[in-house]
């Protein structure tokens, strides 16, 4: 471990050197990717800096212990020793985490799809919660969210909605969404006061870029078509809608969200580009499903992951055994702790196997 850190550490000096080199400096794309390598190493490089200092500090203390010392100067060293103790074993815990191998995803874009399944029209109104859910964390993390497609139901909730959050990391929080989500209330629209249980579904893909997945122009076929608000009403009369299918794969996306015909379509190709990628990601996972299935799910939107009960203001991630008493917090975007318990249990995961 000590020797990859060092390694690290000394690739982090040298970024520091050439981030530093008037040549680097001019050229836009090495500085870029200096920048965000050495960005990525910082992390351990801090933590390996203080490990070293602790240690150091540590000898020294067991040093002097060993010399002739009074009896308030023993116990202050004894003191100190116990606590660089539990600071190098802390230090050694986060340095271990950190040079886990790391999804190289996690610093993507996402593009999330939220659809409203069993349960009608309080599904679709619980699919709009979870889209101001998630926008409510995205504001708290900095992220920004832009809507690619919408499909709104009769009472004002979404049959389907698709959305990008752009922000760096925005992948390493958001994978855990993936799946079916299960709300328990009783619906507005219910008066007989029964509680009803409906669901929606979740996606979660990284942005894939088109030097990830080339899509070539006679792969595609491009339809127009008038955009349409909640009951089928047309909200234009000109054709900017846009739905684009990729013929090899079948895989169609849609986008009609802005007024732009060319913006439109340019949405729909990421949010194509995404799918085709999800589609060969889960694929080659699916190889390897039995050996390599994650405690936290393996992102498949049938498997349930969660359930929020709101007569019991409680919400359970049945992937973790989570559960918390704050379905109000929660709902109004307050999601890291679940997100953190999830990313903790994947970490576990992935020292368990020695990945």
């Amino acid at each position: 471990m000590l020797d990859r850190l060092q390694s690290l550490a000394d690739r982090y000096e040298k970024l520091s050197e050439l981030l530093c080199d008037p040549d680097v400096a001019s050229d836009t794309k090495k500085l870029r990717d200096y920048s965000k390598e050495q960005s990525d190493l910082q992390p351990a490089y801090e933590a390996f800096t203080e490990y070293k200092q602790v240690i150091e500090e540590l000898d020294a203390a067991k040093v002097m212990q060993a010399e002739k010392l009074d009896d308030e100067m023993r116990e202050m060293v004894k003191m100190e020793i116990e606590e660089l103790t539990a600071r190098q074993q802390v230090l050694e815990e986060t340095i271990r985490v950190l040079l886990l191998p790391k999804d190289p995803n996690d610093d993507k874009n996402v593009i999330v799809e939220i659809r409203g399944a069993a349960g009608g029209d309080e599904a679709a109104l619980f699919a709009a919660d979870l889209y101001r859910m998630y926008s409510r964390y995205a504001d708290t993390q900095g992220w920004k969210v832009d809507i690619m497609d919408v499909n709104e139901s009769d009472l004002g909730g979404f049959k389907e909605i698709i959305f990008m959050i752009n922000g760096r990391g925005a992948y390493s929080k958001m994978k855990f969404e993936s799946g079916a989500h299960r709300v328990q209330r009783i619906p507005s629209t219910e008066s007989g006061g029964r509680i009803h249980t409906s669901t929606s579904t979740v996606a979660v893909m990284p942005e894939a870029e088109e030097v990830d997945i080339e899509i070539l122009d006679k792969d595609i076929r491009v339809d127009t078509f008038c955009s349409s608000g909640a009951g089928g009403q047309s909200v234009n009369t000109t054709k900017s809608a846009v739905r684009v299918t990729h013929i090899p794969t079948g895989i169609v996306a849609t986008c009609q969200d802005g007024k732009s015909q060319n913006s439109n379509k340019e949405k729909a190709l990421q949010v194509l580009r995404a799918r085709i990628s999800d589609m060969m990601r889960q694929e080659e996972e699916a190889k390897y499903a039995g050996e390599r299935k994650s405690k936290v799910g393996t992102g498949d939107r049938s498997e349930r992951i969660r359930t929020y009960n709101f007569p019991q203001s409680r919400v359970t991630d049945h992937r973790i055994g989570l559960t918390i008493h704050k379905l109000d917090q929660v709902m109004n975007g307050e999601i890291e702790e679940i997100v953190s318990a999830l990313t903790i249990a994947e970490q576990a995961d992935i020292m368990e196997k020695g990945e």
